[in-house]
């Protein structure tokens, strides 16, 4: 799991295989349940993307509502969830790419 810091290029971090991002805030309480779940997963690349940090990214994909977590496939946005998710819903998910 890789937290996105200014000075990150996003395109390159996304560009390979499949990369889930999520949009995620230090007060919000379904994001803090996400992150146990997102470290427990395997063979997938995961970005943490700050809202209060990183607003031109959150601008850039229209984050309304936290966490949201956006699944790309070789660069590409292939789809996106808002809300807390189980490891089995996500990694259902991550099959189907």
């Amino acid at each position: 799991m890789k937290l996105f810091e200014k000075g990150d290029s996003f395109d390159e971090l996304v560009k390979e295989g499949i990369t889930l991002v999520d949009f995620y805030a230090e007060w919000c309480g379904p994001c803090k349940m996400m992150g146990p779940v997102l470290e427990s997963l395997d063979n997938v690349n995961v970005i943490k993307v700050n809202v209060d940090e990183h607003g031109d990214l959150s601008e850039k994909y229209r984050i309304m509502s936290i966490p949201t977590l956006i699944f790309f496939k070789d660069g590409v946005k292939v789809n996106e969830f808002v809300g807390f998710h189980s490891k089995e819903q996500i990694e259902n998910i991550l099959k189907e790419l």
